[in-house]
């Protein structure tokens, strides 16, 4: 479903993604890791057409990144970390926008809306009485992960989608993707979250300036390597126990 070959993405003499090449089932839910700066979203930008490579190759559900940019936009689903929407309008006017892009018919929009609201524990009444401008942060992710879904994508790009919803909806959310899965679709979940990256996803992808590291089931990486943990592992490979110390040195000047 997804295929990169030496994809790669510079800003001027900057280098965002390194001829990164990898290929991705579908019914897989793929944990893409990295610290910051590592080309994370850049990568995710990319696969769903919003920025152009700068060499490199990409086939996204069996569509050509480089001329078939429309079909590619038709069959994925993206849920950017912004979390950007329309503040002047209403959830309602939003999302009946989403579904008119993407030609879905009135009927069947309005019942696919109402069907993520009562997943989401939305009512229909705050989509219609408040303008997004309004919403608290977890209820614009809730509407923007419902326009990622509502054209029902076979690809789904996630890029730290728990951010702002409550303990209630995380668990929602993480049950929602695994039954997405489960039903032959592909999920892309950037996140730092490694804990539930750990628990959810089937495998996980870890990128540095740029380039792969490392790429496997969670499990099997974490035993192969003696961490203990994916966030162990993760902090191995990426300088992170270099940070541990940094802060344990910090903390001492307080101490003093």
């Amino acid at each position: 479903m997804i295929s990169l070959k030496a994809l790669t993405k510079r800003f001027g003499q900057q280098v965002a993604v390194d001829a990164l090449t990898l290929e991705i089932p579908g019914g897989q839910i793929v944990g893409f890791l990295g610290p910051n700066g590592a080309g994370k979203s850049t990568t995710l930008r990319m696969l769903t057409g919003m920025i152009e490579p700068t060499s490199g190759s990409a086939t996204v559900a069996g569509f050509d990144l480089a001329t078939q940019v429309i079909d590619v936009k038709r069959h994925v689903g993206f849920v950017p970390e912004s979390g950007a929407v329309f503040e002047s309008l209403t959830g309602l006017e939003y999302l009946t926008m989403i579904a008119a892009l993407y030609a879905i018919p009135e009927d069947a929009a309005v019942e696919r809306i109402r069907q993520f609201i009562t997943f989401f524990d939305l009512s229909f009444e705050t989509l219609t009485d408040k303008l997004l401008g309004a919403y608290s942060k977890g209820m614009r992710r809730k509407v923007v992960i419902t326009s990622a879904l509502l054209h029902n994508p076979p690809v789904v790009f996630f890029d730290e989608p728990l951010d702002g919803l409550d303990a209630n909806a995380a668990v929602g959310f993480k049950a929602l993707i695994q039954q997405l899965a489960r039903e032959g679709k592909t999920i892309v979940y950037s996140s730092h979250i490694l804990d539930v990256v750990e628990r959810v996803c089937d495998r996980v992808i870890i990128i540095d300036k740029g380039r792969l590291l490392l790429d496997g089931a969670p499990d099997e990486l974490v035993s192969s390597h003696g961490a203990g943990t994916l966030e162990r592992l993760f902090t191995q490979l990426t300088g992170g126990e270099e940070l541990e110390r940094r802060a344990e040195d910090f903390a001492r000047t307080f101490r003093q």
